[in-house]
């Protein structure tokens, strides 16, 4: 691991404790796969739930990453952990605004409290460097209008800010971890342009986003295009029913490792980073079964540190296609501007999912309202019972209703303004910077 470079691997461990397949022994797996190859400066994991799990890794790894920082988050925990070769300085955790709903308890974004989790490390060359591992909202899919993605909109957009604002601050900029996203959707979008960070695997494989008729085989899918979930190569995933892009593409490309230069006034002085290798690892099983490492594949990227003045070796000559130019253009150290058309879209999508809440919230303040009549009924009813033996279903039936009444008047009224409000503040927030965008673009014209 030369100074001069950056070993950087995200990893979904798909860790949920009494729920997700062979648990302990691929937690295992991962930090013996770790500990065996001492070859990442970084690592970033997310859904690493479980607190002794994480201790693991951490021992086992500890020899040549000896920093490491576990996240709490929500009811049940943020599930991120990042562990580091370089001394950490500082550590923050910031819990999106909007989870789902806490109806939804099988997803459970809402009770984990997903967050953008972030350490800033001391490295020799670069200085200080924020790396930011974050796991986005999972439902919403690729298919339909975006405001079914309404609370990964809201993600992308409090995320890109942090990252933006950590790299106006000075600080070298590394974001990795699982954006439950395709690269050529929205909240993508937003990410690369409002906090203008670089994709790795687009700096090295930069046909990857072309558009093709052809469906790759599933080899392929992993080596040319990223893909590390869904992929029919994972146990996991293999049999399971799958979307029309997870069939079309064999599988989609969720995780990324994402890099910028800090904002400065004198950015010839700095040292640049430059990915020169990204791949998708941990795609074997675990030796001596028959189970993957995890229902994702891991991410490696390695970032080249290009001290001022320094030339490339012979060895690191390479002739850039276009695309690879024009990926390369956008490792400035000056702020990105994420498009008037962008922001149009992200506002109707947002407006879109905030006429669907009030309206939700309504019809369940109204089934509130109903329970809480039927108790009454029922309760005044209760007194002409002719027959014993109907009391014990009068109480059974009169617990539900209670418990159905008090669900939909905390997700009707507490959760509905919650949610509703939250949108409001994103609208109205775009709407005021994209204002912005035009004062300044009138000024410099």
């Amino acid at each position: 691991m030369a100074e001069q470079e950056l070993s950087i691997l995200t990893l979904n461990c798909w860790g949920l404790k009494f729920v997700s397949k062979n648990r302990r022994d691929r937690v295992v797996a991962i930090a013996n796969e770790l500990s065996r190859t001492e070859e990442y400066d970084i690592v970033t994991l997310q859904e690493l739930w479980v607190y002794s799990d994480f201790e693991y890794v951490r021992e086992s790894v500890a020899s040549y990453l000896p920093y490491a920082k576990f996240f709490y988050s929500g009811a049940l925990g943020a599930g991120l952990a990042i562990f580091s070769r370089f001394p950490i300085i500082a550590t923050e955790i910031q819990p999106y605004s909007l989870n789902g709903a806490p109806i939804d308890v099988a997803g459970g974004d809402w009770f984990v409290g997903k967050a953008a989790a972030s350490v800033i490390i001391i490295h020799p060359e670069l200085g200080e460097v924020q790396i930011f591992n974050t796991h986005l909202y999972a439902k919403g899919g690729e298919d339909g209008p975006e405001h079914n993605r309404a609370h990964r909109l809201v993600n992308a957009w409090e995320f890109a800010k942090l990252a933006r604002r950590a790299a106006e601050l000075g600080r070298y900029v590394i974001a990795a971890g699982d954006f439950n996203s395709i690269p050529t959707t929205l909240p993508m979008t937003v990410i690369r342009e409002h906090a203008g960070l670089v994709d790795s695997w687009l700096v090295t494989h930069p046909f990857s986003n072309t558009p093709s008729d052809v469906t790759p085989s599933p080899q392929e899918a992993i080596d040319d295009f990223g893909v590390t979930a869904d992929s029919p190569i994972n146990t996991y995933s293999a049999g399971k029913g799958l979307d029309a892009t997870a069939r079309k593409f064999c599988g989609k490309r969720l995780d990324y490792i994402f890099y910028r230069q800090p904002h400065s006034s004198n950015p010839g002085i700095l040292p640049v980073l430059h990915c020169k290798e990204s791949r998708v690892v941990f795609t074997h099983e675990v030796p001596g079964t028959t189970f993957s490492f995890s229902d994702h594949f891991g991410l490696k990227s390695v970032l080249q540190i290009q001290t001022p003045g320094a030339l490339p070796s012979a060895n690191d000559i390479t002739f850039p296609s276009d695309s690879q130019t024009a990926a390369w253009s956008t490792q400035s150290s000056e702020p990105s501007e994420i498009s008037n058309a962008c922001i149009t879209t992200m506002v109707q999508a947002l407006t879109s999912c905030y006429r669907f809440s009030k309206t939700r919230a309504q019809k369940e303040l109204a089934l509130f309202v109903l329970c809480v009549m039927l108790l009454i009924t029922t309760a005044v009813a209760s007194t002409w019972f002719p027959y014993p033996w109907l009391n014990p279903i009068f109480i059974v039936f009169t617990v539900f209703l209670s418990w159905l009444g008090t669900t939909m008047l905390y997700e009707g009224f507490v959760y509905g303004q919650w949610e509703c409000n939250a949108l409001m503040n994103m609208v109205e927030e775009l709407e005021v910077f994209k204002q912005g965008l035009e004062l300044h673009s009138g000024r410099r014209r």
